[in-house]
Parts: structure tokens; sequence; C-alpha cells
């Protein structure tokens, strides 16, 4: 998908390459003094809104009393506010991993506010009380407060400890975010049973890369049984440690660009997945989970596949009100999705497991549902009619790529459905009233998703497989009083999508007024017309008549565009931090035929034009034609691709460019004396 951030997997056993220790802050928490309140650094501008100076982890082994290892994430962060806009840096979420009733622990929470006053260092300290908790998944809870007093120019400093008994998740680290970081680093020593998969992510370079080796002794005790008069288990487990330290410094923000998914595909950054461990006088044992195990688990989970496997038998009443038996497949896909569509309200847009405390008989009689509540739900159906349908899970854009070759579930957040009727596959997302059967928002377009079946496989939603196609089209003529013009625009179908949700919370009439506002000349819209706008599996058609008034002026100045032409580049920066992703493909045509205003002659007329976008990315093109008595214009305007790197961002920018010189051109008509 993109060229420079590409990931790179790397395995623990590497050999090792020694690094002499360089320089690093001095950051010991609660000790700051006025001269920290001074930033002089060459990331930090006017664009900053506040300023990362240290963010400092650790990650390490220790033994434990149920026969095992813990791990212990440590974190010591200060920022500075550098403004209002920047106040959110105040509040702090950490977030923790949730199995059953076994949860990590979160320890030693301190944070501090420190404001500079006359001179003097006046602290103020977070009380534990205003920290919340918020359950946003299945298996995330999430730690949450705001450090107190904040005001342009705080320093906030905070520092946590986790402890974890899920060696899986050994805490991943992210060196780049939403405002500039000074310092960042992160160190983790792991005992060498235990094997890691590192996953690196980016293109900056690390200012220290180190890799060393030492010696440490584990403690370990078995009290897991308890058992009365039985000794617990004790272990001494001598063995070397692998310590790897990453630090990169002077980073500049990573801030959200236009036509851009999530910056977490591109930022800096480093994942681990754990791949082996070797306890003492035991085999090695593998820990990398591979799709077929992982989708075999999740068939038998009681919030996931255990219920679409269940006869369901309370659904035979239920679906005899929707399908019949004469039906076809088609039909009772399409009438099963619709009822689910329209009759069950979205309630949280994320999920990939039933909600807590529910099952789809409850979903069913509520009425409302996660993403993941109602889809299940609807491949429960689906099944329980003898449609093959299965769950496919994904991560959305804005929650950023997937793994192409590890399950790593933790990146996935939304569940759709796939059904097959005689081997064509349809998607099918019920969760908007608003979509046709088979089409999904452009969000879900986001590469690789997973079946979870018997027979799990690899899909492949890629936005360069949508296309949007849009055909407007206008006639202007004289009449006795001026010039009358007709307006038809057939809309892409995501236009369309945008159109039914605008609509369904504003009349027609209010559209319409908005439309004639947007005319320069007071133009009164007729004969308003919108075709297509229940039918959810076809675009919808725009109608509507005007007058155009042309006045008496010697000159008439005419844009043949209307509201159709882009008024401006929508690439405005001067460069690109990371690669562009326009949502779709397009390609859409504009003709417009115009009678010469009576009393009036073309003085001045358009160029004709073409520019192609990097051979076949793209291509624009503005053709004109004239005779005596009317002109002719067609502009078209088509992108083949929806991903653009870097270093086609100026080529991209420069493209548009063109196309707003050339949609702005003006026809000017001169009276006949």
């Amino acid at each position: 998908m993109y060229r420079k951030s590409a990931f790179l997997v790397l395995l623990l056993a590497v050999s090792i390459n020694f690094i002499s220790a360089q320089e690093k802050p001095v950051i010991k928490f609660g000790k700051i003094s006025p001269s920290d309140f001074i930033i002089n650094s060459p990331v930090v501008d006017s664009n900053s809104n506040a300023v990362v100076l240290a963010d400092i982890g650790s990650c390490e082994f220790e033994g434990n009393r149920k026969g095992w290892f813990t791990l212990v994430f440590k974190r010591h962060k200060r920022i500075k506010i550098l403004n209002k806009n920047g106040y959110d840096a105040a509040t702090i979420s950490i977030g923790l991993y949730k199995d059953g009733d076994a949860l990590e622990q979160l320890n030693d929470l301190k944070a501090v506010t420190y404001n500079l006053e006359n001179g003097k260092v006046i602290e103020t300290k977070l009380d534990n009380k205003s920290v919340f908790e918020d359950r946003v998944s299945k298996n995330i809870i999430v730690k949450k407060f705001t450090c107190p007093a904040v005001k342009e120019g705080s320093i906030i400093e905070c520092t946590y400890t986790i402890k974890s008994d899920f060696l899986f998740n050994l805490q991943p680290w992210e060196f780049q975010g939403d405002y500039p970081c000074l310092w960042s680093e992160y160190q983790i020593n792991i005992p060498s049973i235990f094997n890691y998969i590192i996953l690196k992510q980016g293109n900056l370079n690390y200012y220290i890369n180190q890799q060393d080796i030492k010696n440490a002794v584990y403690n370990v005790n078995d009290e897991s049984k308890n058992l009365p008069n039985v000794p617990a288990k004790y272990y001494v487990i001598n063995t070397n440690v692998i310590v790897r330290k990453w630090v990169i410094k002077d980073m500049p923000a990573m801030a959200p660009q236009d036509y851009s998914s999530t910056t977490k595909n591109y930022i800096s950054k480093l994942e681990f997945q754990l791949s082996q461990y070797r306890f003492p006088d035991e085999p090695p044992q593998e820990k990398m989970s591979d799709w077929p195990t992982v989708s075999a688990e999740m068939m038998k989970y009681d919030d996931f596949g255990k219920p679409l496997l269940a006869d369901n038998v309370w659904m035979d009443d239920e679906l005899n009100n929707i399908v019949t038996h004469e039906m076809s497949d088609e039909q009772k896909a399409r009438n099963i999705y619709a009822f689910i569509k329209n009759n069950i309200t979205c309630t949280n847009t994320e999920g990939l497991f039933l909600s807590p405390g529910v099952n789809l008989q409850n979903i069913f009689k509520k009425k409302n549902g996660s993403v993941s509540d109602i889809n299940l739900l609807l491949v429960a159906m689906m099944r329980h009619e003898g449609l093959k349908a299965d769950p496919v899970i994904l991560s959305t854009k804005d929650n950023g790529v997937i793994h192409p070759q590890y399950p790593i579930m933790q990146k996935f957040n939304y569940v759709l459905c796939r059904l097959k009727i005689n081997e064509t596959p349809y998607y099918l997302d019920a969760t908007n009233p608003f979509l046709g059967f088979g089409r999904l928002e452009p969000k879900c377009y986001n590469g690789q998703a997973r079946v979870i079946s018997d027979q799990p496989e690899a899909v492949y939603l890629k936005a360069d497989g949508l296309s949007e196609n849009k055909n407007t089209s206008v006639n202007l003529i004289n009449g006795s009083s001026g010039m009358t013009a007709e307006f038809t625009s057939h809309l892409g179908y995501n236009e369309s999508l945008q159109l039914r949700e605008t609509l369904s919370k504003q009349n027609q009439d209010d559209y319409f007024k908005n439309i004639e506002k947007s005319f320069l000349n007071e133009s009164k819209l007729e004969n308003n017309a919108i075709d297509s706008l229940k039918a959810l599996d076809k675009p919808v058609v725009i109608h509507y008549n005007f007058k155009l008034n042309t006045g008496e002026e010697n000159l008439i100045y005419f844009n043949p565009m209307l509201n159709e032409g882009i008024k401006q580049n929508p690439f405005k920066a001067g460069q690109r931090l990371y690669p562009v992703e326009m949502p779709y493909c397009k390609d859409e045509i504009y003709n417009l035929r115009m009678e010469i205003p009576k009393g009036y002659k073309i003085e001045e007329a358009p160029k004709s034009g073409t520019v192609a976008l990097n051979n076949n990315q793209g291509k624009f093109e503005y053709q004109i034609t004239q005779s005596s008595d009317h002109i002719e214009i067609r502009c078209r305007l088509k992108i083949n691709q929806t991903t653009f790197a870097t270093e086609d961002y100026t080529t991209l920018r420069n493209f548009y460019t063109d196309i707003v010189r050339m949609e702005n051109q003006e026809i000017v008509f001169k009276k006949i004396l």
C-alpha cells in the first residue's frame, strides 16, 4: 500500500550489535526547574500545540507465584502544553487487557501538573479519584484521567506500571504521535527462554539501536493448585537476557492530513508477537498462532462462533414473517438483510464479539446492538435459512491496516457477513439503513480481511476496486425572459449514500434552497426532483430547472462549470508526510450545451486541454466546441488508483492545480451593438 513505511519483520535471535551508550535526557519524576519550561528545538514551531519532552518506557519479566512469568511495563512521560489547542495532551488513556476474570493491573500511577508562577514551580497532583474506567470492548478496559490545573505553558508528567500475566501482550511502542517529541525511548529485557518476533514500522532513523546480553536469575513459585499438605513448587531459573533498546529523538508531529485513512499506518513504532518459549527441562512450545487455529478457536467462543452453529429454534417463528419457502435464495437473503437493516439500530460502530451479557435473541428483541451484534445476527439468520454465510473480520480504515501474515487480533475492529449464492460472494453490512444489498461503506475497503469459518481464508477489500461514476448534463436555451437551464446529475453510489443520509435529517425543499443560494446570480429552481432515493441499490438522480438572468450588461462573464467545478486545490500543503489515500477511484463526466445569449457574441472562450497524471494513474480532459449559435463543453476527470506515494505528491498536486485552472475559465459574451 505504501513504499517507505513498509513493515520489517526481525527475529530476536539475530547477531548481537553492540552500540556504545549515548547521551539521554536527565529526567526524574517530580524534579522540575524553571529552566525546564524553556524549549528550544527545531521540531517545535508555531504550528505546535504541545511538545513531548520525553517518553520513556521499559518492559521486563519477573517470576510470579503462578508457576510462570509476569510482564512488568513501566512508562514515564513528560509533556509541555504550548497553547489551548494542546489541552487534549493532558488527557491520558491507559489500555488494560482483560480475559475473563484475569486483568492486567495498573500500579503506581502518579500524575502532576507544573506551572511556573512568579519564577516558582507550582505543582498540582492528580487525585486518583479522578481516574475513570471505560470498557471499550470484550478484552480492553481503559483507565482515563485529565491532569489538573492545566493552562498554557504547563508541564504535565505521569508515570505508571502495568503488570500482566498475558505474555503474548508485550506492550508495543509508538515513537511518533500528534505532537513533536524530543526523546522517545523503549527498552525490553527478554529472558532467552522466550522468542518474540519484532514488527517494525516507519522510516525514521534510530538515534540508538542497541542490543546486549546479560545474565539474570528468576524465582518462580507454583502455588496455583494451593492444596493442603502439598508443598508449592519452586524454580530458580538462571538464564541469559537479551536487552534491546531503541531511541528516536527530535521527531516532528505526525499530524493528520487530508486524504489519509490514519497516521497509524505510517508512524514509527514497534510491536511484538510471542512465537515460542522454552521452559527448562521441557520441549519448546510454539505459540505463534496461524489463521486455521485462530478461526477454529473463534468458532467455539460463546460470544462469536458458537451462536452461529446453534439451532436457534427461536428464529423459526420470526423468520416465517420475513421469508417463505417459495422464495429464491437471493430473495430470502435480501429480505433478511432488509429486515435487520431497517429494524435494528446500530449503537456502536466497532466490535468483534457479541456485547457483554447479550445473545442473538436479546439483540433481535431489543432492536439495537453493536456492529458485531447486528452482523453476527445477520450471519446466524442467513444460516438458519440454509444460506451459505460466514462472518468476516476486518480493520476499518481509521483503525489502521492489519498485519498481512500474523493473526494479531487487537488490530481488528469490525465484522461483516459474507454471503455466497451460486459461488458469487456478497459482502453485507446491516448497520447502515441506507446501504444497498452487497454494498459497503468506503471505510471497510482497507485491504486484507479474514473469513472466520471451518475453511478460513483471506479476502481483499481494496479501495482500487471501488469506482465512483458520476454523469452531469446541463442544457441552456434562450427563452422569452432570459435563459432556461435543465440540470440532470446521475450521482456516484457513495455520493448517493451521503445524500440519502443527509435527506434523512433534512427535507428536500431545504436541500434545493441551499443549491439556489450557491448560485452567484439570483436563480430560482423549478421542477425539482430526486429519483431512486429509496431504491438503495441504485444511484440517485437529481433534476431541476433554473433561469439564468443575463441582464443587459455589455460583457457577461460566465463559468460553464456552474457549481460542479473544483474551486480550490484539495492538496494545499507544500509537502506530504505520508501517502495520499483516496476513498475510491472516480470517473466524472460533465457536459454543457449552451445557446449563445440573444444579442451577444462570444468574445473570449476557454481553451481546451488535456492533462495526464503519471501516465495511466489519471487523466483530465476539458474540451470546448463552438458554432455561430451555441457552445459545448465536455469535461472528464478520471482517477484510476486510490493511493499515491509521497514521491508522487507533487505531481498529484500539480495535476489538480491544472484542473482548478481549467475548470475556472470563463466564457466572455459581448453585447452586439
